[in-house]
């Protein structure tokens, strides 16, 4: 089959080349999915489990890439809830090859499935942006209607389904990025939105939550904007700045079939949409994932048309 590998820490995306591996087999609890389309976070090339195992051995030659829409092809020994040709997606394994291939190994529990209604290339979208804004909002953030949520990088891929999940559980949102994403964040449900680097973030005043994916300095200054019994959550590492009189939280994201399903049922029934900005042929997957500019939402390879 045809794979994306990754040899090279230090050469990061730039070190991807596209060759032939060996389709993968299904192993205890597993399915094989026929990808028709993956999603890759830039990060991931960051990620200690894209080089290195469970047990800290090198594991390159690795495949990166973690989410995936596809259809099962094959079921391990013992595998229930999906069957061979059931049209899937969902969040593969960190430590194992991933989905920018032509097939995948991947546990059956980290698979929900797609409904026909829903192509191929918006749920590979929804994995990591849908389930890490799902869970930072509601079981870590514990977010309630009424309450303000303040949404770093409100464009971006996990910060406007943040943005939209917020809104529709009846918080009010305030969006944050660069000035030129002013207009995408508000058009994706923030009610204000603050240029981080022209407007004061302290003239926000007290919020509930903070859903931080920066990190450093703008962190530090929102833990101050926390009101007492609130969250700061964040997904880029150890929190450095803690609320006074508040929670703060990091966190990972983890695969969960309810949650996908809650995700997609919002697809289908438009009360959520994808921030896809571009979407390329595994064959020419290395240099989408090395654009020479800035992408105003996720990469979407396409395996099969």
């Amino acid at each position: 089959m045809k794979a994306i590998v990754v040899t090279d820490q230090a050469g990061g995306t730039a070190g991807m080349t596209l060759v032939e591996r060996p389709e993968p087999q299904a192993a205890i609890n597993d399915v094989v999915v026929r990808i028709h389309a993956s999603g890759f976070v830039p990060t991931e090339m960051e990620w200690p489990s894209t080089w290195t195992d469970r047990a800290g051995r090198d594991r390159t030659p690795s495949i990166p890439g973690h989410e995936l829409a596809g259809v099962v092809t094959a079921l391990g020994y013992g595998t229930t809830g999906l069957s061979v040709g059931q049209r899937v997606f969902g969040l593969a394994d960190w430590h194992r090859d991933g989905t920018l291939a032509e097939y995948v190994a991947i546990e059956a529990r980290n698979l929900a499935p797609l409904p026909g209604d829903v192509d191929f290339t918006v749920g590979s979208s929804l994995p990591i942006s849908g389930l890490t804004a799902w869970q930072g909002l509601f079981q870590h953030g514990r977010l309630q209607a009424g309450q303000t949520v303040l949404a770093h990088g409100a464009a971006g891929a996990v910060g406007t389904m943040v943005t939209q999940l917020a809104r529709e559980a009846g918080a009010h949102v305030i969006g944050t990025g660069r000035a030129a994403d002013r207009e995408k964040a508000l058009d994706f449900g923030a009610h204000e939105f603050v240029d981080l680097e022209n407007d004061s973030l302290e003239d926000v005043g007290g919020v509930d939550l903070v859903f931080d994916v920066i990190g450093g300095g703008i962190q530090k200054r929102s833990a101050d904007l926390v009101r007492a019994g609130g969250t700061l959550v964040s997904i880029v590492g150890p929190v450095e700045a803690r609320p006074a009189a508040g929670l703060a939280v990091d966190f990972v994201v983890e695969a969960d079939r309810a949650g996908l399903g809650e995700i997609v049922q919002r697809v289908r029934d438009g009360r959520l949409r994808t921030n896809i900005d571009n979407i390329s042929p595994l064959d020419d997957a290395v240099a989408a994932l090395n654009p020479t500019e800035r992408r105003k939402g996720k990469t979407i390879i396409r395996v099969r048309p």
